[in-house]
Order: C-alpha cells, then structure tokens, then sequence
C-alpha cells in the first residue's frame, strides 16, 4: 500500500485521522490479503518470481481488485520459503513455486479449496496442516516483535500506520515527560538484546543525566555466525526501530542518531534507507516532528564487516571514521562516546521492543518472562535440526521446547548433543540441561550466555573439539589485536586445539587450555576477548571424554578429525545394495551386488559420502 502522496502530517490528530482512515479503508475494501515473504532467504529461492507469476494470474481472472497482495519481511520459517500466507484464513502455503501459483488462484482463491499438494506436512506428526497459527513452528511462539513481518509491507509507511505504527512516538512526544519515558522503560525490565543484557532504563537515565549533544545509535552490525535477527527485523519492519529510537531520542535529549549496518545486508539497507526517507517526508522525522518542536534525524553507517564493531566502543570508533578497535570501559559510552559525546547505544531488537512498551505499558511487559530477563527473545535456530528459522518466545522458555517442540528436533533420528548460544563467543550447552530457561541469568550459570540470540544445534555426528577449534579460529581473524591477552592467548589456544584435532594432543594440553582461557577471560580488554573461551571451556567442562580421547587413543568418534578415524564396513549389515560404490568419488569400495563390499582404505579420502548415504549403517567410524 504505497502512496504516492507523501504529504506532511502537520500534527497529532493528522496523524490518528490517517491512521483512522488506512484502518476504515481497509475493513471497506474487504479484499482478501495474500502476504508473499521477500525477506532475504525467500528471495534467494525465487519470491520475484512467483510474485510476477501471481499479479498475471490475478491480472487474467480480474482478481486485481479483489485480492491484495503484499510482498512483506521474513515470518521467519526461512528454510521453507517462499511463504505464501493468504488471509484472512490464514492459509499456509511453503515452497510456493512459480509453477504452483496458477493452482493456487484456480483452487483457493476462486473456489475455496486448499492445494492439498502444498499443504504444510508436519515431519514429525505427518500431519497436514493448513493454517499458519497450527504449525507446530508458530503455535509455541509469542511473536510481539516479529509478529507484523507476516502482514506489513516494509516499503509502505501507511501499513505500519495502519498497525498503530507511530503511536508511541505520539504518546511520547505529547503524554509523557522525558524522565516518564524512561521510568517506563526501566519498569518494563528490559534488558540489552544486542549481548550483554544491561538494563535498557538504567542506561538512558544514564545517558540523560550527561550534559552534551547526545546521540541515539543502533547497533545493526549482526556478525555472529549463522544469526541473522536483527537483518530481518531491518528488512521487515524498519519503522519499529526507527520509532523505538524516536522515542529513545525524546527520553534523553538527542537531535542526532546512527545506524551502523552491515555492510552484507544490502535489502535491510534499502528498507531502512526508505524508512527514514518516508518517515522524513511524511513530518515523522527530522525538524519539528508532527508539530511538537522537537527535532531528531538519523543516518545510516555501513560497517566493513569486522565482528570486533559489534562492541560499543569499537563501534563508534568505526562511526567516527577510525579503526574499529574498543578501548577500556572505565569511561562509559553513555558518558563520552561517539565524539566523546553521551552516546545511547542499543541494538536492533531492543529498539523494536520500545514502541511495544510505550503502547502497552511496563506492567504488560514485564508480566512475560522471567523474573529478571522480561519480555520475549528472537532466536536464529539453525543447524542440525528439522525446523530452522528466526523463533521468537519468552524469555523463561526451555531449550527442549525451542528445540524439539519449536524446531522439530534432530533429524535422521540421530541423537542431540549440544546447543551452542550466544554466537561464537557463547558456551556449549550439552543435554542434560535441556530443560533450562533460557534466559540471561540462567544461560551464564552453565557457561554460556544469551548473546544475540544465536543457537546452533549439534548432534552424534559432531566432533566438540573441533566445534571449539572452528569458533576459536573465527574469533582470533576477528580479534583487533589491541591487547596481547587476546591476540596471544586465543592465538596459542587455537594451536593446541589444532594439534589435537591432527592428532598431535600430548598430556597437559586440556589442563593448558583451561589455564590460558581463564587468562583471556580476566584480562582482556573487551567482550570478543573476555568471552572468547567460552567454546572452550564448555566443551572441556561437559565433553572432556572426548579431549581425553582424541590426545590418549588419538580417537575422534564422531569423524570428523580425519587424523583420528577411518570408515570400515560392517560385514553383517552391508546388503550389497552397491549404492556406497556408486557414489563414491574416488572408487575406494568395491563388491558384487547383494554380497558383502569391501573399502580400500588407501583411496579412501573419508569425505563421509559412503557413511552418510547408507541406509543400513554397514558404514562405521573406527
């Protein structure tokens, strides 16, 4: 719904007349509403192309005026994109192709009727299921943040409107005092999204109680592996985190704000660019918003890619056109940051949470949760898995119901081992405490933390020495190397766990490891260096059995140290159904069909093709 009128909304009750009217206009239109996911990860499998496909199958049994249709943000099912949602039925349509969209028309929007072959199929029910809220990945959410991504479209300042978009920004600009704005944010106990879950209220009276030209900044620069929250929110509702800083900027006095993005996220750049272009057209941003004599503009920042920018000080240092390297936190950003200014930092998701707060109040807020990490979570659930995507639940929620209720389980009916949180700085967390809340407090208690909100599943086929190894090589590339404990004592761990993993392990080693992690940890001078052995000491402190292994027996069970393992053929369940042979690369097995085949260990290259393609488990790790 973009208007091409972008006229200037003078005031308060400008502002609620149009809202008023975007709703009335809707519930008048009655058409019906077909949500097509064009976040990043559906785009990637082809929504452009559906999406033409869709308009000329509409535009050809005069449906155009009959049915909208929305190209919105990510819902988050990513890996069953493109997501084709028609409401207000709320019919659930994965893996919509090109080739699917003419049945879709014929058959559920003139007669009716489902598509039973693209009806949702539950792997672990088998069930078919055809409406969103029943799919067992959304039924157990409680998506507040993430819930208008699936019904807005993000290019479109009237659809976020439409939804009581810049309501808390009237409210706070015309209801509240600067210091009633933050006493609600401080009630509401929300804590930093972006890591370190410090009090978002404490850290804007802070902020406000400094006198300078303070700045309102978001932290877009998501770089933990296989997380991707804070993209999506960008690409899917930029006006939530434009508002949330609005309102950020009203509590403690700033007239100047930042978004420091990656550079990789080119469409959430594109979003945002247009969020802030309309916002500004339309009197919601820049010199005297709706009227109100209080001025506020924001600029857009793309980092170079480096992790090490996702720390607050680094990160301005970045802004202000210097290598991206922290400093010491004795002096706090709220205090003397971006140009030796108070600097109000937050990340992404923090900010979306702020407009929530202001519209439904503190008491709402803080009755979802824990008693002291409140309001819910957005977490990229990825890995070895069946269900993966963005899930977003209360804090509180366990780790068995994120894992097996929300994301289905492990697949191939192998056994869980551990979940990784936090990024690659967080802990591995193994199954006996599968049952834990996830929340700040507790995650930090078995030595992982929340982080941004990064959880990556392993299973029996995962080697935790080399989980260790990978996450340590990533954080010494990223490491600044300011200060020696970081750069010397990740550098030396990272050794030793190769070592090991070739092979060459020697007693002493794991009890080395501990002693230079608990080094790293105590003296280094930011975040990336003192939770950088947190991979690490995890796998020592719950898989040490397997350390011990892979430096005693030079043993790596899980093969996955080709150093330590090779693959046998168990005589008694191989069937000679020859399909190892077949796929094998470099032609290492050989036999007749239905007898008993035979590996060459000299060919064999262990690149696992034969062990993972065999139905009969005659493949086995030795």
């Amino acid at each position: 719904m973009l208007y091409q009128n972008m006229t200037k909304i003078e005031n308060r009750e400008a502002l609620k007349e149009l809202r008023n009217s975007l709703k009335l206009k809707q519930q008048e239109d009655g058409k019906r509403l077909i949500s097509l996911c064009a976040g990043s990860g559906c785009g990637a499998y082809g929504t452009a192309k559906v999406y033409e496909a869709l308009m000329a199958e509409l535009a050809e049994h005069d449906m155009q005026d009959d049915v909208e249709v929305k190209l919105s943000g990510c819902h988050g099912f990513c890996e069953k994109g493109p997501i084709l949602v028609i409401h207000p039925e709320g019919i659930f349509y994965p893996q919509v192709k090109e080739k699917h969209v003419s049945k879709i028309v014929e058959e559920t929007l003139k007669n009716g009727d489902l598509v039973k072959s693209l009806i949702f199929k539950d792997p672990a029910s088998k069930k078919r299921i055809s409406r969103e809220h029943d799919v067992p990945f959304y039924k157990l959410q409680q998506r507040i943040i993430f819930g208008n991504n699936g019904l807005i479209d993000p290019t479109s300042i009237e659809d976020y409107i439409s939804v009581d978009g810049y309501k808390a920004l009237e409210k706070a600009l015309f209801d509240m005092a600067p210091e009633e704005i933050i006493a609600q944010i401080k009630d509401s106990g929300l804590r930093g999204r972006g890591g370190g879950g410090f009090s978002t209220g404490i850290k804007w009276a802070t902020c406000a109680r400094h006198d300078g030209d303070r700045y309102v900044i978001c932290n877009a620069d998501e770089g933990d592996p296989g997380a991707y929250m804070d993209r999506s929110i960008l690409e899917g509702n930029p006006h939530s985190v434009l508002e949330g800083m609005i309102v950020g900027a009203i509590a403690v006095g700033s007239h100047e704000g930042y978004v420091y993005v990656r550079h990789e996220y080119p469409l959430a750049v594109k979003n945002f660019s247009l969020a802030l272009e309309n916002a500004r057209r339309r009197g919601l941003l820049g010199e005297n918003i709706l009227g109100s004599g209080f001025d506020y503009d924001v600029h857009i920042s793309r980092g170079g890619g480096a992790f090490v920018c996702g720390e607050s000080t680094a990160l301005m240092a970045s802004l202000e056109g210097n290598p991206g390297r922290p400093r010491a936190k004795y002096i706090h950003t709220v205090e003397r940051g971006f140009r030796e200014s108070p600097s109000l930092l937050n990340n992404v998701e923090t900010w979306a949470n702020v407009p929530v707060i202001i519209n439904k109040g503190a008491e709402w807020f803080a009755s979802i949760g824990t008693e002291n990490s409140k309001g819910t979570k957005i977490f990229s659930l990825v890995g070895k898995v069946v269900n993966t995507g963005l899930v977003e639940v209360p804090m509180g929620t366990s780790l068995r119901t994120i894992i097996f209720d929300i994301g289905g389980g492990i697949p191939k009916k192998k056994k869980f081992k551990a979940v990784q949180t936090g990024g690659p700085s967080g802990g591995c967390i193994p199954e006996k405490y599968l049952d834990l809340g996830v929340d700040f407090d507790e995650l930090t208690k078995v030595g992982s933390m929340m982080g941004s909100g990064g959880m990556i599943v392993m299973d029996q086929d995962t080697c935790m020495v080399d989980v260790a190894r990978y996450f340590l090589d990533f954080l010494k590339e990223e490491s600044c190397g300011q200060c020696n404990p970081c750069r010397e004592g990740i550098k030396h761990m990272l050794e030793i766990l190769t070592n090991i993993c070739a092979g060459n392990g020697k007693e002493g080693d794991i009890e080395l490891l501990e002693e230079i992690g608990d080094m790293v940890a105590k003296a280094s001078l930011c975040g990336l260096g003192t939770s950088a052995p947190n991979p690490v000491l995890t796998t020592i402190r719950y898989f040490r059995d397997e350390y011990e292994a892979h430096i005693r027996d030079k043993k790596c069970a899980a093969g996955v140290c080709k150093p330590l393992f090779y693959y046998e053929i168990d005589e008694e369940n191989c069937t000679g159904c020859t399909l190892c042979a077949k796929k094998c690369p470099e032609v290492a097995i050989t036999g007749e069909k239905k007898k008993v085949h035979y590996l060459d260990q000299d060919k064999c290259i262990k690149c696992g093709i034969c062990y993972d393609g065999c139905k009969f488990d005659a493949i086995v790790i030795k």
